[in-house]
């Protein structure tokens, strides 16, 4: 039996597609990564299914890509050698919420839109990352260690036990999920690391090498019954730092961020391109945006101490810091921006990094809040060597373990069909990489070209990856020609 006979035998004609038109749309997504065509692509539906395909390609020699949702940005799910796209797009059911311990089991191909809007008419909701795509995959993005934007939860880890076929085809499950009776078990799979072995950090960033996760046990908080959000403008970063490691190591806050004028122009502009550069111009270099929530149990007192903690660590410590619910010159801008980062990014307006000039290429670390001033300058100094206007470069930087780290992007925005800019952000990423990690950098998700420097640099540990990876997918099917393999 050929392979398309096979195929279509485990996941039925619908769900297979060899037809070069619809190949083309898995050859591509939101990165600069360079296109790859798969030969054939599936769609199943069930666990077993993808256990029956990773079988088949097992005994064939023939790579596996896991895709989970429509919306990539990083490049790890373009084909590198070929094979079979595993489209988990139809696995997109929540299989339970489990309100009692807070915790929601749903599958891979459950969308940001899809798991916020039902998790919010039983009054929960999970941490998100900074305005995610309403169609990628909410998993994926735990997965992947997207940041999230809540810092009063940075300790708990929000993935719990998950679901996974490993690369020869076994169905195993991690963590709690692992015992007799499960999900009817007294755990109800809440525990990532025990009583089964602890595989969940194995998983994390592995974009599709290790194993296909199916489902996965996701960590959901209480709605808040209160909210208040403060918005500063911010000239001295350096400064900034300081009060924020002061404020979050008393717990005060839930999301906290800032964002520099690009970047929150983007996402407040109501009609690009007409009302953008006018609110660029208006905004102040970088702005901090920090919201108080009261919960369940008193929501009102809870909201009256932290504000007053607050309002105590300004006036005796940092008198120059100005908090307000809207920024100057712009009315209601807080009461804009507080609902906006409960939720995905709305799904008929096009995607936050895509609206200033279509394309969007972003370079991310994890960093110590004193050094991010002087990794900017680095950044920005290179991005003028290059002739890319300074003024273009978005900034995100996302504080994490109460401002002890914190998480910094740049966004380098582009037009998509002009080749020279292409070009330009391309040479300017491919040099600015590897500067930084000389610098201190700490890139904990590497792609593309950056996951050869970063496993350049450590040796021993790339070795260990390769034999664990070795032990786990001997064939090395497993999306091939990411990370070191």
């Amino acid at each position: 039996m050929g392979t398309r006979d096979k195929l279509v035998e485990i996941v039925g004609s619908e769900n297979f597609s060899d037809d070069p038109e619809a190949l083309d749309t898995y050859s591509k997504d939101f990165s600069l990564t360079p296109s790859g065509v798969p030969n054939c692509a599936v769609k199943p539906k069930t666990a077993e299914e993808v256990q029956k395909v990773i079988k088949f390609a097992n005994e064939h020699l023939l790579p596996v890509v896991p895709v989970s949702s429509w919306v990539h940005f990083h490049g790890a799910t373009i084909p590198k050698q070929g094979g079979i796209i595993l489209d988990l797009t139809r696995m997109n059911r929540i299989l339970e919420v489990d309100e009692p311990n807070r915790r929601v089991r749903m599958e891979v191909g459950v969308t940001w839109e899809q798991i916020t809007s039902h998790l919010a008419k039983k009054g929960f909701r999970i941490m998100m990352p900074l305005l995610p795509h309403p169609l990628r995959s909410a998993v994926t993005d735990h997965l992947e260690r997207e940041v999230i934007t809540n810092t009063v939860y940075d300790y708990g880890e929000p993935l719990q036990s998950m679901e996974v076929v490993w690369p020869t085809g076994e169905i195993f499950r991690t963590g709690s999920a692992s015992v007799a009776g499960y999900p009817d078990s007294p755990s109800k799979g809440a525990n990532p690391s025990g009583p089964g072995i602890d595989f969940y950090r194995f998983l994390q960033g592995a974009q599709g090498t290790m194993g296909v996760i199916t489902w996965a046990n996701l960590k959901t908080e209480y709605l808040t019954k209160m909210d208040k959000i403060f918005l500063a403008p911010v000239n001295d970063l350096s400064r900034i730092m300081e009060f924020l490691y002061r404020v979050l190591r008393l717990r005060i806050g839930q999301e906290c961020l800032l964002l520099n004028n690009i970047n929150l122009a983007a996402i407040m502009a109501e009609d690009l391109p007409k009302d953008f550069d006018k609110l660029r111009a208006s905004l102040p270099p970088w702005t901090l945006i920090l919201v108080i929530s009261g919960h369940q149990r008193r929501p009102e007192g809870k909201i009256q101490y932290e504000e007053e903690a607050l309002n105590k660590v300004i006036k005796n410590e940092f008198p120059k810091i100005s908090l307000a619910d809207s920024l100057p010159g712009l009315p209601g801008s807080g009461k804009k921006l507080l609902p906006m980062l409960r939720e995905p990014w709305p799904k008929e307006v096009t995607y936050w990094k895509n609206r200033y000039k279509g394309g969007c290429h972003s370079l991310f670390f994890i960093t110590k809040p004193a050094l991010a001033p002087k990794f900017i300058n680095k950044v920005e100094e290179i991005a003028a060597k290059h002739g890319y206007p300074v003024s273009d470069i978005g900034g995100y930087i996302q504080p994490i373990e109460h401002n002890r780290a914190c998480y910094l992007e740049f966004d380098f925005f582009y037009d998509p069909t002009s080749h020279p800019e292409v070009e330009r952000v391309r040479k300017l990423y491919t040099e600015a990489a590897p500067v930084l990690l000389k610098e201190g950098a700490l890139f904990t998700r590497p792609y593309g070209e950056l996951a050869k420097l970063v496993y350049d640099r450590a040796n021993g540990y790339t070795a260990t990856l390769k034999r664990v990876k070795k032990l786990f997918d001997p064939n090395n099917i497993m999306n091939p020609g990411n990370l070191c393999f």
